[in-house]
C-alpha cells in the first residue's frame, strides 16, 4: 500500500502563472479586479488597482515629459556650439597673413568657448615662422606625447609639459586640461602631430576625464586645417 504524497501549497508564482495564462478570468471576474486594493508608493493608504495604474502612467509621462526637457535644452545648446564655430571658423578663413593664424586661433577658443586658458605650439614650421613665439618651448618629449594622442586628452593637470605654456588666470594655475594634437588628416590618424592646442581652466572639473570628445576633435580638426599654413 501506498502512502500519496501531501500537495504542494500554492505559491505566489502559481496564482501569477494562473492569472497570466487565463486573460479572461478578469472578465468573468470583474468584481475581483474592482475590489483589487494595494498600497501607494506615496503614503500608507491603499488605493485601487485602477488608482495605482493611474499614478504609474502619470508617473511615466512625467519621465517622458522630462526627457523631452532635456533633449531640448541639448539641442539648444548643439545649436549655441555650431553657431560658434562657424563664427570661429569665419575669422580663421578671414586671416591673410599665416602669421596671424596662431593668436586668432587661440582668441576664438577664449572668447567663442570661453575657456579662461588657451594657447598653441607649433613645429615643423617654414623659414619665417622658426623664431615666432608659437615655433618656440616645445621639447622633443613634449612633441611625442602629441603624436601619442590618437583622440584629444581631457583631463587633471599632472604636471604635463605643455601646461606650462599657459598664461596664469588671475593668478591661478591650470587645474584641469584638454590637450588636442594638431596634425594632418583625421585626429585619429597615425599621422605625427605637427602641434598642439592646449586648453586649460583653474576649474578641476572644467575638461573631466569623462567628457565627450567629439566636439573638442572637431575643434582639433579646424585648427589643423587652418595652421597647415605655417607649414
Amino acid at each position: 500500500m501506498t502512502t500519496s504524497s501531501p500537495l504542494s501549497p500554492i505559491t505566489e508564482d502559481d496564482i501569477a502563472e494562473f492569472l497570466t495564462q487565463t486573460p479572461g478570468f478578469f472578465e468573468r471576474h470583474a468584481q475581483v479586479l474592482a475590489s483589487v486594493q494595494i498600497t501607494s508608493p506615496h503614503g500608507t493608504r491603499a488605493v485601487s488597482l485602477q488608482e495605482r495604474q493611474a499614478e504609474m502612467l502619470r508617473e511615466k509621462i512625467k519621465g517622458l515629459e522630462q526627457r523631452i526637457m532635456e533633449m531640448v535644452r541639448h539641442s539648444h545648446e548643439n545649436a549655441a556650439i555650431a553657431s560658434k564655430v562657424d563664427h570661429w571658423t569665419s575669422a580663421l578663413l578671414q586671416v591673410r597673413d599665416p602669421m596671424d593664424l596662431p593668436q586668432v586661433v587661440v582668441d576664438g577658443v577664449r572668447t567663442l568657448f570661453d575657456v579662461p586658458q588657451a594657447t598653441v605650439r607649433v613645429w615643423g614650421v617654414a623659414g619665417p615662422y622658426i623664431d615666432a613665439d608659437f615655433a618656440l618651448g616645445a621639447s622633443e618629449d613634449a612633441r611625442a606625447f602629441a603624436t601619442s594622442l590618437t583622440m584629444p586628452f581631457c583631463g587633471p593637470n599632472l604636471g604635463f609639459e605643455p601646461a606650462a605654456w599657459l598664461a596664469q588666470t588671475d593668478g591661478a594655475a591650470a587645474q584641469s586640461l584638454a590637450l588636442l594634437p594638431l596634425r594632418e588628416g583625421a585626429v585619429d590618424s597615425a599621422t605625427p602631430a605637427f602641434g598642439l592646442l592646449v586648453l586649460g581652466s583653474p576649474d578641476p572639473h572644467r575638461f573631466d576625464a569623462t567628457m565627450g570628445t567629439d566636439f573638442l576633435s572637431r575643434m582639433a580638426a579646424l585648427a589643423s586645417a587652418a595652421l597647415m599654413r605655417l607649414r
